[in-house]
């Protein structure tokens, strides 16, 4: 089975944005890590991600200037929760959250919603092999 996930810890919040009860979280970039069955070896691509949360609610620093560096957290929709990472593909009805923890800072965004999608820009851009 091929796996893909977004790793969280590097990734570059670049605006969060609301319009009415959605909020979108823009990673530019966001680091995926693809491993195939059967290979020891996985991959590392770059690519421009959003995180929509629809029927949302946030909880974020006033004076949270942009972009900011994620250093990890949470992501999880409905009994998952997922730490440091997010699956890809993602999108889900139902209870959805996150906690971003802000590199060098005690900071957070934290978002609760009634569902979440992860939707992708562009074409994935290769970076390296992993060993």
């Amino acid at each position: 089975m091929d796996l893909t996930s977004i790793e969280l810890t590097g990734a570059v919040i670049t605006a969060v944005t609301r319009n009415n009860d959605e909020i979108v979280v823009c990673f530019d970039p966001a680091y995926l890590i693809k491993s195939m069955t059967g290979s020891e070896e996985r991959t590392k691509w770059r690519q421009n991600v959003k995180l929509v949360f629809s029927a949302a609610e946030m909880e974020m620093p006033e004076d949270l200037v942009f972009p900011v560096t994620c250093a990890g957290g949470d992501v999880g929709e409905n009994i998952y929760t997922y730490r440091d990472m997010i699956p890809v593909p993602l999108e889900s009805r139902g209870s959805a959250h996150c906690d971003l923890t802000l590199q060098d800072a005690e900071q957070h965004i934290r978002i609760s919603a009634g569902g979440i999608k992860l939707v992708q820009e562009g074409t994935a851009k290769y970076i390296e092999h992993i060993r």
